[in-house]
C-alpha cells in the first residue's frame, strides 16, 4: 500500500510568488515604463538599426517577466486586501476580507 503524507499548506507571507506591487499607481507605471521601452525600441528600427532592439529585454525588467506577468500583477495589485485564502482541513477558499478601519 502506498504512503501518503500530509503536507500542510504554504502561509502566504512565506510564498512570494506574485508579481504584485506595493500600489496600482506604481504598478501602472511600471506597465507604462515597459510597454513604452518595448514600443520605442521596435519603432526605432528604421531610424538607428536593429541594435535598438537591444533595449527590449530592458521591458522584462520593468514588467518582472512578461506582459502576462505584469497583467497577473495588476490583478493581483487589485485584489489584494479585497480577498483573503482561508484554509481548513485541506480545503483552501476565498472570502470577502473585511474592511479596513
Amino acid at each position: 500500500m502506498k504512503r501518503v503524507e500530509r503536507v500542510e499548506p504554504v502561509e502566504a507571507a512565506d510564498a512570494r510568488t506574485d508579481f504584485a506591487s506595493a500600489s496600482v499607481p506604481r504598478h501602472l507605471l511600471r506597465g507604462a515604463l515597459g510597454f513604452g521601452v518595448l514600443a520605442a525600441s521596435i519603432a526605432l528600427v528604421p531610424v538607428a538599426g536593429p541594435a535598438t532592439l537591444l533595449a527590449a529585454p530592458l521591458a522584462l525588467i520593468a514588467f518582472r517577466g512578461c506582459p502576462t506577468c505584469w497583467m497577473i500583477g495588476l490583478a493581483q495589485t487589485i485584489s489584494r486586501g479585497r480577498m483573503r485564502r482561508e484554509c481548513a482541513d485541506g480545503v483552501c477558499t476565498l472570502t470577502k476580507a473585511e474592511p479596513m478601519r
